[in-house]
């Protein structure tokens, strides 16, 4: 009996099935990366939080999936609180460049992050989750990732400026390596904590994560934040964490 992720094992999934949302996904974080250079690390992460409706946009363009009005709700509350923070960020945190571009950026990697998770999504109704577990998925996607990425820098003619980039720059293959590592054990400590604990506990981990990498930046970084990006964040983890209860109290809910 072959192993999880050991080659494709019974994953009936062409690797082609991967390649859109590899795509998506390189594209998402390109832009993701990029728009640091424009805003603030808890802009960006604030704003990450407002997936919501993209997410459902991107369900009911790919599958036909619909969504009940209180949900619409409350993704438009998580979209005002995000407005009302990077707004506000923009106006007291003067250190950092909060432009248009930034934020163009940041639509970007919603939009494509958002396809991204619609698409596997598709690919396990088409072909049975059964059939591709977690690992295989993630093999797929990274294949599809790694040639497209290499193409693109072959084509472009980036190849050799990255090569001599880490030569001028030999640290950099370090953090490169260190960074690969904690993203890979990462990825599968999301997938153990979604099998043996349940989507709830891992929502409940990512969204302090996000509230914990907004006080930790602000603390090291000097970003300022006012009562107005205070107001904001409390909007969007707010409607959140009303989200979790809620799940959570109709999975507690004895069914008749």
């Amino acid at each position: 009996k072959m192993r999880h992720g050991s080659v494709f094992g019974n994953n009936t999934a062409p690797l082609l099935a991967f390649t859109p949302c590899a795509m998506s996904n390189t594209v998402s974080s390109w832009s993701q990366y990029a728009s640091l250079k424009f805003v603030s690390f808890p802009v960006q992460t604030v704003f990450k939080s407002s997936k919501v409706i993209p997410v459902m946009i991107m369900g009911k363009v790919l599958s036909g999936t619909k969504y009940p009005l209180m949900q619409y709700f409350e993704a438009f509350l998580i979209t005002v609180g995000v407005a009302v923070f990077s707004l506000a960020s923009k106006a007291s945190d003067k250190e950092s460049t909060t432009d248009t571009k930034g934020f163009l950026l940041l639509l970007l990697y919603i939009t494509f992050d958002s396809f991204t998770s619609q698409w596997q999504n598709k690919v396990y109704s088409k072909y049975g989750k059964q059939n591709i577990d977690p690992y295989q998925m993630m093999l797929g996607v990274n294949c599809s990732a790694i040639v497209i990425t290499s193409l693109t820098l072959i084509y472009s003619g980036e190849l050799p400026k990255v090569y001599e980039f880490f030569q001028t720059n030999p640290a950099v293959l370090q953090y490169n390596i260190i960074t690969a590592i904690t993203s890979a054990s990462g990825q599968l400590c999301i997938y153990y904590t979604i099998k043996e604990f349940g989507p709830i506990v891992f929502t409940i981990i990512m969204t302090t994560r996000q509230m914990l990498s907004i006080t930790i930046s602000s603390i090291l970084f000097g970003h300022t934040m006012s009562p107005a990006s205070l107001f904001g964040a409390a909007i969007v983890f707010g409607v959140i964490f009303f989200q979790i209860r809620k799940k959570y109290i109709a999975k507690s809910s004895p069914r008749v």
